[in-house]
């Protein structure tokens, strides 16, 4: 029984002393909202103002196209029950490849834009954990944390990482 023993109190002392020595060295933890981060920082506002002046012409444009196309819709609409079949059939395939082309037309800049917004958030994302990378280093943290359930304000350097990446333009 005694042989035994010796080992379990060995391996007891060994693991006291190891929690002893990591609590006389402080770990430094943060915690980062990235969310934040890609909504309020100012390089995701640079962001957001670029994509949206870089489509806002295709945008007018659909939406000029789709005001045409419900006037078109409209008229046919009130004229229909005047027109000759045959004037009819036509307005309608114009009617219907109109629509088609409007559908196509959004549809497109709607893969573009999400093509180029994803495009920009993974460049921000790249921002961020460079930053992250730079605050943790220049602070001296052990442990940044990116997302849990509950972050403590005291643990909290999405401010310091916002200002290290609107300095780093």
């Amino acid at each position: 029984m005694q042989i035994m023993f010796k080992p379990l109190l060995a391996a007891g002392l060994s693991l006291a002393l190891v929690f002893t020595a990591a609590q006389a060295q402080e770990l430094r933890i943060g915690a980062v909202n990235v969310d934040r981060l890609l909504r309020d920082s100012e390089p995701a506002k640079a962001a957001t103002a670029k994509l949206q002046q870089e489509f806002s012409k295709r945008d007018k444009d659909i939406k000029a196209a789709g005001a045409e196309f419900q006037a078109a819709a409209q008229k046919f609409e009130r004229d229909a029950p005047t027109l000759s079949e045959t004037q009819r059939l036509s307005m309608q395939r114009q009617l219907a490849e109109q629509e088609r082309d409007l559908q196509r037309r959004q549809r497109t800049l709607q893969e573009d834009l999400g093509l180029r917004r994803n495009e920009e958030t993974q460049m921000l994302i790249e921002r961020i954990n460079r930053s992250i990378q730079q605050v943790a280093a220049a602070e001296k943290y052990d442990l940044i944390v990116q997302e849990a359930a509950y972050i403590n304000p005291r643990l909290d350097i999405t401010e310091a990482v916002m200002k290290r990446m609107a300095a780093a333009k």
